[in-house]
């Protein structure tokens, strides 16, 4: 086969390279999110120890937001590691046919439920404080 021939091809290993690429951040990204929800439901319990430690008793609002927030993000990253390894399948499949159409319904998907969540956040912050 020749270098022309090569470039004709419908599937090309760089193709194929740069989707799995994209999935492993995809996967970090999911990681990173379940990793960060983790947290925030801890987040209660480390600042009671932390109090007993100090011999001091820390008051910190019951709401139980902390924990409804924590185990949505930890959901999110679950579902973005899904979706994402839909997303791969899908693609590397198009990149087969060589009928490839990019689409950004999961990052637009994924920065509204983000952006959403962030402000959550921050409306729990203002009224913890």
């Amino acid at each position: 086969m020749d270098e022309k021939e090569k470039d004709n091809s419908p599937f090309k290993p760089n193709d194929h390279l740069a989707n799995e690429r994209t999935y492993l951040a995809w996967i970090r990204t999911g990681i990173g999110i379940m990793a960060f929800g983790f947290v925030v439901v801890k987040f209660s319990l480390f600042v009671k120890q932390i109090g007993l430690v100090l011999g001091e008793k820390i008051k910190i609002p019951s709401h139980g937001y902390s924990a409804i927030i924590g185990i949505v993000l930890v959901a999110m990253g679950v579902l973005s590691i899904l979706f994402s390894f839909w997303q791969y399948r899908k693609t590397d499949q198009q990149l087969r046919n060589g009928t490839y159409q990019p689409s950004t319904v999961l990052t637009s998907i994924l920065t509204g439920v983000i952006l959403l969540i962030s402000i959550v956040l921050i409306v729990y912050l203002i009224q913890s404080v």
